[in-house]
């Protein structure tokens, strides 16, 4: 009997492991991979929603806002750019006021802005009908997803376009702002290197280029909260600091 129990034990145990080693093993699920880039960051296209696929109801709004001011009156100084441009009309907006207000300033900025959406904001209308003295260009920290020559691209298109819509204004092109809170963070080198080759573009006529990166950062490069919360957009020192940076090359353009 004992002999009959061993020898059914073993062909059980014999059977379960026969089919655990046949049973299929779990497919594996592939990473989801990141949305392609489809916008070329040196052509025009405007912000879409991302749901429906039409142009972003907000960018389109403020858009219309910019070509609004155009007709209001005179623009002495144009702020060209993303939401860190933006900022000067939230955070910014004392100090806005107490360097800029006797410029006939105007503030172009919007969120989240990639250069393409920059190019077509240009292409249509938002530099039509002024005649500014300066224009000061910042661009290109929504564009991080893409390669660093794309990125250089865009930019070097929207300093062309600018340039032949505004003949008689000099562009104060600004550095992109140090991007991550510690100097290891990898969109500083990358960052880096696009200003590298926007350095390139200056000229001493027409456009000036101008770093004040360094200015926001600690004697470890570190970027600090204090200056910038989330190690992207300026807070009310921040944007102090920046006022500060290019009060006296923004004066001397205004001559």
């Amino acid at each position: 009997m004992q002999l009959r129990l061993t020898l059914l034990t073993a062909v059980i145990l014999g059977l379960t492991i026969s089919a655990n080693a046949q049973a299929p093993s779990s497919p594996k699920v592939p990473a989801k991979k990141a949305a392609p880039i489809t916008e070329p960051a040196d052509e025009a296209w405007p912000k879409k929603d991302p749901t429906t696929g039409q142009p972003n109801a907000s960018f389109i709004q403020k858009h219309e806002s910019f070509l609004k001011r155009g007709k209001e009156g005179p623009i002495g100084v144009l702020f060209l750019g993303d939401s860190i441009t933006a900022g000067w009309a939230g955070a910014g907006k004392k100090v806005w006021d107490e360097n800029f207000a006797q410029y006939q300033p105007a503030n172009f900025g919007i969120g989240g802005d990639r250069t393409q959406h920059v190019l077509w904001r240009i292409a249509n209308g938002e530099l039509d009908g002024i005649d500014p003295k300066v224009v000061v260009l910042m661009i290109g920290t929504n564009n991080n997803g893409y390669p660093t020559e794309d990125i250089i691209k865009g930019d070097k298109k929207i300093v062309e376009q600018i340039h032949a819509k505004l003949p008689n204004a000099k562009l104060l092109l600004l550095a992109i702002f140090p991007r991550g809170a510690e100097p290891t963070h990898p969109l500083r080198a990358k960052l880096a290197e696009v200003n590298k080759e926007l350095a390139k573009l200056h000229d001493g006529k027409k456009t000036f280029y101008l770093d004040i990166g360094k200015e926001f950062l600690d004697a470890s490069g570190n970027l600090p909260a204090d200056i910038m919360p989330d190690a992207l957009h300026p807070n009310e020192k921040g944007y102090q600091i920046w006022a500060a940076a290019i009060k006296q090359p923004l004066a001397d353009l205004m001559k």
